[in-house]
């Protein structure tokens, strides 16, 4: 007998990929949690039915939401990861030698202890001495922070739930009152196809509040539409213009200099849906 997992991408389209098994599944104090083993993507974490990352394409994600702004900024010492609970993103920051601290605030516990279990590959970096783990809720985590952060990356899941106040405005201005003078944030914003709504509020609410503000854009296969986009938020830096990155840090599986400067070059029907 075959099995199948489908997520509906939107109320009339469905990725679905065939299953080997599920390796884990449990009901949070925040939303259905669930670890497949697919026969095409490897194992999939997928939260409330939809799939928020895989082991076949996960470092094509977290390189991008974190190597962007890390390279960006010439000091980046203390990083705030905002959701993220698996890791990976975690894994990347970690990977800079001039990041002293990077703070993961995770809600809910269950996908750090999930991912640790059956997602090794990602959760790594977890157990570094530079990391610390602290479960509440990101909202109120950086209410009243002011100044501490040179980089805070919202690493967020689709704005269902507990993440839905992550793509407001409210939160985007706690976020610059935490960041240092020349600080950078990078969020998460969606599909240019399929969240078109939400990505043009989300990019305007940060335009808003930061003097240097770009889209910039990353094939994932198991993401909606395969086509996602990050918007960058600078004080002072400019991301069109990156520092020359740590050896350590040129091999990658998707990040280069090259692609870092690709990915804000936008298709007409993105810049156009910016400027509308």
């Amino acid at each position: 007998m075959e099995l199948w997992f489908t997520e509906k991408q939107t109320p009339y389209l469905g990725l679905s990929c065939a299953v080997k098994g599920v390796l884990y599944s449990c009901r949070t104090a925040f939303q259905e949690l669930a670890i497949l083993e697919t026969s095409q993507f490897g194992r999939m974490l997928v939260l409330d039915g939809m799939v928020q990352t895989t082991i076949f394409d996960e470092y094509i994600y977290h390189e991008m939401i974190a190597h962007v702004p890390l390279v960006t900024h010439p000091r980046p010492r203390q990083v705030l990861v905002i959701g993220g609970g698996d890791g990976g993103t975690v894994r990347e920051v970690v990977k800079h030698q001039r990041v002293e601290k990077v703070t993961l605030v995770e809600i809910d516990r269950e996908v750090v202890e999930a991912s640790r279990r059956f997602l090794p590959e990602l959760s790594s970096a977890l157990d570094s001495p530079k990391v610390e783990l602290i479960c509440t809720d990101g909202l109120q985590y950086v209410k009243n922070k002011h100044a501490v952060y040179d980089v805070i990356i919202v690493d967020s899941t689709e704005p269902v739930g507990a993440a839905v106040g992550l793509f407001k405005k409210e939160f985007y201005a706690d976020v610059y009152t935490a960041l240092r003078d020349d600080g950078i944030l990078v969020a998460q914003t969606e599909s240019p196809f399929y969240n078109q709504q939400l990505l043009k509020s989300a990019y305007h609410n940060i335009n808003s509040l930061f003097p240097r503000v770009h889209l910039y854009l990353a094939n994932i296969p198991t993401y909606p539409s395969g086509l996602w986009s990050f918007t960058i938020g600078s004080k002072k830096y400019d991301p069109l213009n990156p520092l020359p990155p740590e050896e350590r840090l040129t091999v990658n599986r998707y990040y280069t200099l090259g692609v870092h400067r690709a990915s804000f070059s936008l298709p007409p029907f993105i810049s156009r849906l910016l400027e509308a």
